[in-house]
């Protein structure tokens, strides 16, 4: 009894030692296992899918859907369980057959004298020595040689110190972890970009690094799960992401070669797609050719870029766009060419790229116009807006992104580039403002020579069917005119009883004497204004009295311009009760009225007032405005006034 104890005891430490690490001279057979410190993740033999060979793997310890994230003798299965993985010295990994020989085996060129195999809580499986915690010093580590999966804090790319390059395969399939026909790498060869190959043959690039992201993915956003990075130095050139809470996620390639991001959903027990990508025929590598524009949203996805046009025309009207787009007018760089600003892309293929970190986008063109192999320039961090990415060469892959895409400024010849564009749009400009100033040193000497004379005001107003503009052309004077009459005695007080002093000369009718009537600019309560007699401003400028327009016989109490030998009528007052005989009059009357009688003594027309005054006068001002107002009233205090 006290024997099979100690058995039980010794088979207990055992197998807490294999829950930890492995150190030179143990071994894992199959069936046994190592799991992390924390328990994520769990190192042992394991047969994919409906597969029977058997595979050493790393896979999750607390998913109950075995997920591997890796596998060691990918390329060499075993096709029993009587394998056997166990470290060696100098700091060797090795799994051997049921034969004793070595299927598989970690490579070191250090080495130590007590190495130890560690499951890290990473899912990292490491070979150091057993005193050494610096991942510097490791001798080995599964994180180099990754599978399908990209977990936390792995490194995808490139150590320039040790010449190691760090990518995903594929499997071939769900039952076959061996390396399928796709790989995944972080190209280092020009500006970083991740991109997928199938074999040799590029087929997807995520777009260059941006300083938030990649210029090709932008669903691939901040958010509160992960982040991610790229790290650029003289040592190395990488992409890894790190958690941000206790989501589990990993990247995988899968092996149809779509790279997909998973997170595992605690609610419903499964792995769900929170990214993918390629997506859609735009993301397969340069399907629209050089300088063709990819839009999914177009009818034709292809479309040349402005001022391109197709290579091959018949090809290209096919749905053929491989062959891409050409200048519509080729550089020069001898002479001087320039640059056209394209707006939401997905940038080109970096491959043949150069860039600097610290330089300002304007000194960005400077420099790529200095080089005539520079074929187009942009931003190489948007998150701070400064450095260059510098193309050579012919722009491939880009694909239009809406809203989310980046600005690229691709040389072009000097006809077709921006500052051609904006050179007419200067001259424009300088042309539309010598017309103007121009214009406007005319406008000034048209003033000022109409300021040198005496502007008259013309003022038309429609009267009931008839004009009131009194000009009688030479045309009209040929009419046949019927004049009003007078009575014989109105005309020896106009005239002065026909005196010689008021002769203007003789013709064929007669003399011809002018009227003195009334040269008074007021009217007041004892005075009759007739037909006949007028009152002229104190400046004479303007004249009231009666008159007949045109060939009208109707009479009207209207002003005019007294110095205008046109006579120019700028107000009426019976605009609607016309006059039929030269009988009116008009007149001053108490309180405060200025009226017009006929032939009866009736009132036709009068201003009107709200007011009453002892000493009341009519007044036309120079300004050729009539008044009523008392004989000492300012201005402001007017009973009516014509406002015409």
């Amino acid at each position: 009894m006290k024997k099979s104890i100690n058995g039980i005891l010794l088979l207990f430490l055992v197998s807490v030692l294999c829950l930890t690490e492995k150190i030179a001279g143990q071994s894992i057979k199959d069936g046994e296992t190592i799991i992390s410190a924390g328990g994520s993740f769990v190192l042992g033999f394991f047969s994919p899918s409906s597969s029977t060979n058997r595979y050493v793997g790393i896979w999750y310890n607390k998913i109950p859907n075995q997920t591997v994230v890796w596998v060691a003798n990918r390329e060499v299965p075993l096709i029993s369980k009587s394998g056997v993985l166990e470290v060696i010295k100098p700091g060797l990994l090795v799994l051997r057959n049921d034969t004793n020989h070595t299927m598989w085996s970690s490579n070191s060129s250090t080495s130590v004298s007590n190495p130890v195999l560690q499951l890290l809580e990473t899912g990292n499986l490491v070979v150091k020595d057993a005193n050494q915690n610096d991942p510097e010093m490791f001798l080995w580590q599964s994180f180099d040689y990754p599978t399908d999966t990209l977990l936390p804090d792995m490194k995808l790319g490139h150590n320039f110190v040790t010449g190691l390059e760090v990518y995903l395969s594929s499997w071939k399939s769900p039952e076959d972890p061996s390396p399928g026909e796709y790989t995944h790498h972080c190209d280092s060869t020009g500006y970083p970009q991740n991109i997928v190959k199938k074999g040799s043959i590029l087929r997807f690039r995520t777009g260059p690094w941006n300083g938030l992201g990649f210029s090709g993915v932008p669903s691939l956003q901040k958010n509160s799960i992960f982040s991610y990075e790229v790290v650029i130095n003289s040592k190395e050139v990488y992409y890894s992401f790190k958690l941000l809470s206790s989501t589990i996620t990993r990247y995988t390639l899968s092996p149809s070669g779509v790279g997909q991001r998973w997170k595992w959903d605690n609610q419903t027990g499964s792995w769900i797609i929170y990214l993918s990508a390629p997506n859609d025929s735009c993301d397969s590598y340069g399907f629209c050719g050089a300088y063709g524009g990819c839009d999914t949203e177009n009818s034709q996805i292809c479309r040349c870029l402005d001022k391109f046009s197709p290579k091959f025309p018949d090809k290209w009207n096919k749905g053929n766009w491989s062959n891409g787009c050409i200048r519509n007018v080729a550089l020069d760089c001898q002479s001087g060419d320039g640059f056209k600003k394209y707006s939401g892309f997905k940038l080109p293929d970096t491959h043949n790229s150069s860039y600097n970190t610290n330089t300002s986008l304007k000194e960005c063109r400077r420099i790529c116009l200095k080089n005539c192999s520079c074929t187009a320039y942009s931003t190489l961090d948007i998150s701070s807006g400064s450095g260059c990415l510098f193309w050579f060469g012919d722009l491939i892959d880009m694909k239009v992104i809406s809203g989310a895409g980046q600005d690229i400024y691709v040389r072009m010849a000097s006809s077709d580039s921006d500052s051609n564009g904006k050179k007419g749009k200067k001259l424009v400009i300088s042309l539309a403002l010598s017309l103007a100033m121009v214009l406007l040193a005319l406008g000034l000497v048209l003033l000022l020579q109409r300021r040198n004379k005496k502007r008259a005001k013309q003022k038309k107003e429609e009267m009931e069917g008839f004009n009131l503009s009194m000009a009688y052309t030479d045309e009209r004077h040929k009419k046949d005119l019927e004049l009003p009459l007078f009575e014989l005695s109105r005309i020896i007080k106009a005239t002065d009883n026909f005196s010689f002093n008021n002769k203007l000369g003789e013709g064929g009718f007669g003399p011809v004497y002018k009227k003195i009537g009334c040269v008074s600019d007021t009217i007041n309560v004892t005075q009759l204004i007739k037909d006949g007699e007028t009152i002229i401003s104190s400046g004479e400028s303007f004249e009231m009295g009666f008159f007949s327009p045109s060939n009208s016989k109707n009479r009207y109490v209207g002003i005019w311009y007294k110095n205008i030998t046109i006579q120019t009528v700028v107000w009426v007052a019976n605009t609607k009760v016309p006059l039929n005989n030269t009988a009116g009059a008009l007149q001053v009357i108490k309180p405060g009225l200025l009226v017009l009688c006929n032939d009866t003594n009736n009132i036709i027309w009068s201003s009107n007032s709200s007011r009453s005054v002892q000493n009341l006068v009519s007044l036309l001002l120079d300004s050729g405005n009539l008044v009523v107002k008392d004989t000492n009233g300012h201005p402001g205090n007017f009973l009516w006034l014509a406002e015409f």
